[in-house]
């Protein structure tokens, strides 16, 4: 076996575990946005996350400001074991003017943050 082909096999080994590793983690697939009546803002989040049961689940969501600060939490109180994805929203969300996109992320109670993270516009109509 020749050094290119165990370079070869080990970058493919490499590649193959993290994918298992990653799966584990809770994602954001996606997340909406929409202003309410009073200026505050409402958000929808879609999370998939291979809940397991209470010990291993999604168990929150959070809307985090540009600077990386949280600003809303989404707190999921049970095991969406049956529900892949699921959609929860959050409402009342105060914002400063100023600001222009928010970053959502999800968190699980074992392996924490790690997953895949959604960027969204704030829109100002």
């Amino acid at each position: 076996m020749g050094p290119h082909y165990r370079l070869a096999l080990l970058l493919s080994l490499y590649g193959l575990l993290s994918g298992i590793a990653g799966a584990a983690q809770a994602h954001v697939l996606k997340a909406e946005i929409a202003r309410q009546d009073d200026g505050r803002y409402h958000i929808d989040t879609t999370v998939r996350h291979t809940d397991t049961g209470w010990d291993h689940y999604a168990n929150r969501w959070e809307v985090l400001g540009p600077q990386g600060q949280v600003i809303a939490t989404r707190t999921l109180f049970h095991p969406h074991i049956n529900e892949q994805p699921f959609t929860r929203g959050l409402s009342n969300i105060a914002l400063p003017p100023t600001w222009t996109w928010l970053r959502i992320r999800a968190h699980d109670k074992v392996h924490g943050y790690g997953g895949r993270e959604v960027t969204v516009s704030v829109p100002r109509d």
